[in-house]
């Protein structure tokens, strides 16, 4: 059985390699049974939280649902950068994000975040950085 990322359509592949990268313990490129159960209850612990934001039970969020989701997780982000998100991750071309977009979302934006804060040394929000750490922060990413 596929992966269903609740509208019918095949799960993103880029998402299936981010994840599948998150839990490659031995980075082999594949995962074995232990390690997939570990995704498997990853992607039902995403499934649940999008169900909570997922108001209409479209299978897609908004923009507004997006922005609500991601401020309970802590972030704190303009109107404008939100819409930025969901040209990004909305393949369907509806304003609207599906869950398995939703995850690769969250994933790179935890991701990106936690890279940052390598050089926030003083948590403020602010890092300064040159040209060649900016280039070693981005090629450093786990792809």
């Amino acid at each position: 059985m596929a992966l269903s990322n609740g509208t019918w359509t095949p799960f993103n592949p880029e998402t299936v390699r981010l994840m599948i990268g998150m839990f490659d313990r031995d980075n082999s490129g594949t995962i074995n049974f232990q390690e997939f159960q570990s995704l498997w209850k990853y992607v039902t612990d995403w499934q649940n939280c999008f169900r909570s934001y997922d108001r209409d039970g479209s299978g897609a969020i908004d923009r507004n649902e997006l922005q609500t989701a991601l401020t309970n997780f802590g972030y704190r982000l303009s109107p404008n950068f939100y819409s930025i998100l969901i040209r990004k991750f909305d393949r369907q071309g509806k304003g609207q994000v599906a869950f398995d977009d939703f995850v690769q979302c969250a994933v790179v934006l935890q991701t990106l975040t936690n890279s940052f804060r390598a050089y926030d040394t003083d948590q403020d929000g602010w890092i300064q950085i040159s040209y060649e750490q900016f280039l070693t922060l981005v090629f450093s990413l786990r792809s």
